[in-house]
């Protein structure tokens, strides 16, 4: 009987799966079109799989066992379970292999159940606490199922009612892993997830790549749309991303506006993209929800906009404007899904369509229009803080070897000390270098994170430009937001330059032995990894080999590194001003305080700025820069040489 059944079952749950498959396929391709290697992506995926996503699940030694055990278990055990009871080859050696594969899978599903027994808050409940016993029942099925192919118990063992048991057994095992993969439920994840890997919007990711870079807009397209206004606006590479989702909620446990009750949980947001894809409500949602908001009160559709203003949609408009664009949910994520691109996306269509930019954001970009600078300062005044310093221009020169990208740091009174103090550095190393000066405008930074594109695209232009008239080998900068925007999103645009961060090139300088230095003289300190060096950029090193040189050893954070908390001041956070229950940068100074440190270094005009915002008492903050400056020695005087001796000449006889 069981013969009979069991070829019956995996079949037909088969048939529907593929059935369900093209279904799912047809969904994601309500999206728009992108370019995607389909071929080379499926022949790349089973890499990116067990190398790059591995790399990611690794962090979590429990889960990564715990998931090669389950996931490779699973996957040997279907195959197996097809050929040899779906196919009926009942053959000695794949029964003993499939039983093989039946017990790495049960020992990796007890793991499972043991961390669903007791699980973080971060873990999505409901049809996931279902999981476990879906997987230990399939592995228990098949193997009780496989007993007699091996040899191990007769043919016909137990007859018609173990029969009948095995059958539900498996009907339970096989309905929750084959058609959850394609119909929907916690498997979907693995479906969506393998493709997703193929055919991934930022392909440059694999392979040790990096790729954090906004993909920028089409603006003389008069069809593309601004930014995007429904789900079926994303790509369908996105929507499949989307997708893809475990709902493991790293992201939440990492994002910083979650931490602080701002109304942003990125794990719903992704859970909320699919609710859209799909049409429905958020009602099922079996996670967190957004801090401050009921689920149950949003709903949407693939061709239904994604905020409205007016009311209730899919998603509160405060809910984007809380991002702080800090990529720590990217970072964390172990389907590498895209949260920040969705998000700036659709902070476009409300900036550049809706004209909703909320608090000061409107300003801001009123002010970076009409002169160049988001606090709309003079721009005669770029230079004021260097009246003194005798700077030279690029204009003048032409040519240099480092072009001082200066920022916005220019018009801050604090940010200032820190310009001075590198300039200091450079011309303690004898640095042919030069500054724009009044030729210098925004690096559009702020403009793209608060999603007007056609501001960005029009500063960018206008820098590149000016860059165009003059040679140059690197530009540096001690702003990693003008860094990362120079590096990675002016190329986009016709820009293509070798751009160095100040501590990057600090510690070249030392390590060429171009400066002199003594040691710090301080208190203990602490480094804070800002996000658009560290996560967007992978610069980690560098401002810590810069502090040793100075005699420091850093007073490690526990959140550092890769897994550094926001300080709350990029993606134009502090602009649009959303409300939570605490900021971001009180929290992220309590990090620091446990430290014991009694001083902060930094290595970014954003962070210095929040965290010297936060009440006293707390520790000094102070730039990398002004730390080095302040140890800076004479050069030694170049050792005269012995005069050569005189020869005396021999009298002539």
């Amino acid at each position: 009987m069981l013969n009979t059944l069991l070829p019956i079952l995996l079949f037909a749950a088969l048939a529907l799966a593929v059935i369900g498959a093209g279904k799912r396929f047809l969904m994601w391709r309500r999206g728009r079109p992108a370019q995607v290697d389909w071929i080379g992506g499926l022949l790349a995926m089973p890499r990116r799989y067990l190398v790059d996503l591995h790399h990611v699940v690794e962090r979590d030694k429990y889960m990564s066992r715990t998931h090669v055990a389950t996931a490779g278990g699973f996957v040997l055990a279907a195959l197996l379970a097809i050929v040899v009871h779906g196919f009926g080859l009942h053959n000695r050696i794949l029964g003993f292999a499939l039983l093989a594969a039946c017990v790495l899978m049960f020992g990796g599903a007890l793991f499972v159940a043991k961390r669903r027994r007791n699980p973080p808050a971060r873990l999505s409940k409901g049809p996931w606490n279902r999981l476990p016993k879906s997987l230990l029942m399939f592995a228990a099925s098949f193997f009780i199922a496989t007993l007699p192919v091996a040899g191990i118990l007769p043919q016909g063992f137990g007859g018609w009612l173990l029969a009948a048991v095995l059958a539900v057994g498996v009907a339970w095992g096989v309905s929750e892993l084959f058609l959850g993969m394609t119909w929907g439920g916690p498997m979907k994840h693995a479906f969506a997830g393998a493709l997703h890997l193929a055919w991934h919007r930022r392909a440059e990711r694999f392979g040790g790549g990096r790729s954090t870079g906004l993909k920028a807009l089409d603006l003389d397209d008069p069809k593309a749309p601004l930014g995007v206004e429904k789900p079926s606006d994303f790509t369908w590479n996105q929507l499949l991303g989307f997708d893809a989702c475990v709902q493991c909620g790293k992201c939440e446990a990492a994002c910083p506006a979650f931490a602080a009750g701002q109304p942003l949980n990125p794990k719903k947001l992704i859970q909320d993209m699919v609710v859209g894809l799909a049409g429905g409500s958020d009602a099922k949602f079996a996670g967190s929800p957004y801090p401050g908001k009921p689920i149950g009160e949003h709903s949407g559709g693939p061709h239904l906009p994604i905020v409205d203003l007016n009311g209730k949609a899919l998603v509160d408009a405060e809910t984007l404007w809380s991002c702080t664009t800090c990529r720590a949910c990217v970072e964390e994520c172990p389907m590498m899904i895209e949260h920040v691109d969705a998000i700036v996306d659709m902070r476009r269509h409300l900036t550049l369509e809706k004209g909703a930019t909320p608090n000061k954001g409107a300003e801001v970009l009123d002010n970076l229009i009409a002169t160049d600078n988001p606090g709309g300062f003079a721009p005669g005044g770029r230079l004021n803080w260097a009246a003194d310093l005798n700077l030279p221009l690029l204009s003048e020169k032409k040519s240099v070897d480092v072009l001082f990208w200066v920022g916005d740091g220019a018009f801050d009174m604090r940010n200032q000390r820190t310009l001075r103090a590198f300039v200091k550095v450079l011309k303690a190393a004898n640095v042919d270098f030069a500054v724009l000066g009044l030729e210098e405008r925004d690096s559009g930074d702020v403009a793209r994170r608060l999603g007007d594109e056609a501001t960005f695209q029009q500063l960018a232009k206008r820098n590149i430009a000016t860059l165009a008239q003059y040679r140059f080998n690197k530009i540096v900068s001690c702003d990693p937001h003008s860094f990362h925007v120079l590096k990675n999103e002016y190329g986009e645009l016709g820009g293509h330059y070798q751009v160095l961060h100040h501590s990057t090139y600090m510690d070249e300088l030392i390590g060429s032995q171009k400066l002199h230095l003594g040691k710090h003289k301080g208190g203990s300190v602490t480094y804070h990894d800002p996000c658009y060096l560290g996560r967007y950029n992978g610069e980690y090193e560098a401002p810590r080999a810069v502090l040793k040189a100075i005699g420091i050893e850093v007073k490690e954070m526990e959140r550092s590194g890769f897994r550094s908390r926001c300080c709350g001041g990029g993606g134009g956070a502090p602009i649009t001003d959303i409300p939570g229950k605490q900021r971001i940068p009180d929290m992220r100074m309590l990090d620091i305080k446990q430290t014991g440190a009694e001083l902060v270094a930094v290595g970014c005009p954003q962070c210095t700025a929040m965290l010297e915002g936060v009440v006293a008492p707390r520790p000094e903050i102070k730039d990398i820069a002004e730390l080095v400056a302040e140890v800076l020695l004479e050069a030694p005087a170049p050792a005269k040489k012995p005069a050569p001796a005189k020869r005396e000449m021999a009298e002539v006889q």
